[in-house]
């Protein structure tokens, strides 16, 4: 946080918060008007745990969170899922300007989930029946020792 990087801060904000909720949006008179269905968000084991020079984007994942268990409560017919992965093998991240932050989000790439990972837990969220709504499934690679 000390680095001060308010155009980025502003850019996760708009992505990792207002984009969930323009999804949900979007999403939800549908699902209502038919009676049902499901929303599934990413959020992040940023979401459960804070690390130095992350503490934005966890506040960000942790809202994607809050808001989601929020419209779970809500809602009686409409089931919510969050998930909340580790380190992905993704672009994600590359805009990232501050060294100490590129630097660790490298080292935690070293041992990333293949996509495919997150893929099959969405799978398993969906696959379930209308009645069992799986709330929360965190996955990350067993070698994760960080968050």
């Amino acid at each position: 946080m000390n680095a001060l990087k308010v155009a980025e801060w502003d850019n996760m904000i708009n992505v990792n918060i207002q984009g969930v909720l323009n999804g949900i949006a979007a999403a939800l008179p549908i699902m209502e008007a038919q009676g049902g269905g499901q929303i599934i968000n990413t959020a992040s084991i940023g979401a459960h745990v804070v690390v130095p020079t992350a503490a934005v984007y966890c506040a960000t994942k942790y809202a994607v969170w809050a808001i989601s268990e929020g419209l779970r409560q809500e809602s009686q017919t409409i089931r919510v899922t969050i998930i909340s992965p580790g380190v992905v093998d993704t672009e994600l991240g590359s805009d990232i300007t501050d060294e100490s932050s590129k630097g660790l989000l490298e080292e935690f790439r070293k041992t990333a989930l293949a996509s495919e990972a997150i893929a099959r837990a969405v799978l398993y969220a969906v696959s379930q029946p209308d009645d069992v709504d799986v709330n929360e499934v965190v996955v990350r690679p067993i070698s994760q020792t960080m968050m």
